[in-house]
């Protein structure tokens, strides 16, 4: 489990927020990171950030090249602001259930990452634990408790 506060060269940290055995959220990262998170035994970075929200250098084609130098692999699944649909969601459960190792998806702050984790898992793992998982990793998302009880139920 991706627990620990990665330190790499220079002092800048690696912010991952464990939410299952396998997943990890976390705030921007940078291409910088790659080998940091790779050595940790990280196998997949997913991007939930749109190009429009970054400068070119963290633009979604920059990171996965990083990615991809790393010997990882990048999955570009971007969710700006209201935009959640079913198909993002859906793309977030393959792009984690094809994982053999850990996975990182990262947004602005993990926030979007995080309700894309709690909706995948929806139907999966009951809602407590789901927002227990979420609450542990900062991101208090209690007002999805519906939403994840309807998914639940198509399930």
């Amino acid at each position: 489990m991706l627990r620990v506060r990665q330190e790499p060269q220079g002092g800048i940290g690696i912010d991952l927020r464990p939410l299952d055995e396998t997943t990890s959220v976390a705030p921007q990262l940078d291409p910088a990171d790659m080998a940091t998170l790779a050595a940790t035994g990280v196998t997949t970075i997913i991007c939930n950030r749109p190009d429009a929200e970054v400068p070119p250098s963290h633009r979604a084609a920059a990171m996965q090249e990083a990615v991809e130098a790393a010997g990882m692999a990048f999955v570009y699944n971007p969710v700006a602001g209201q935009a959640l649909t079913m198909q993002s969601i859906e793309e977030q459960a393959d792009a984690i259930d094809a994982v053999e190792g850990g996975t990182v998806a990262y947004c602005a702050s993990g926030t979007r990452s995080a309700i894309l984790w709690a909706l995948a898992m929806a139907g999966r793992m009951p809602a407590d634990e789901i927002l227990a998982a979420t609450r542990m990793a900062g991101y208090d998302l209690e007002g999805l408790r519906p939403q994840i009880a309807a998914l639940e139920a198509q399930r």
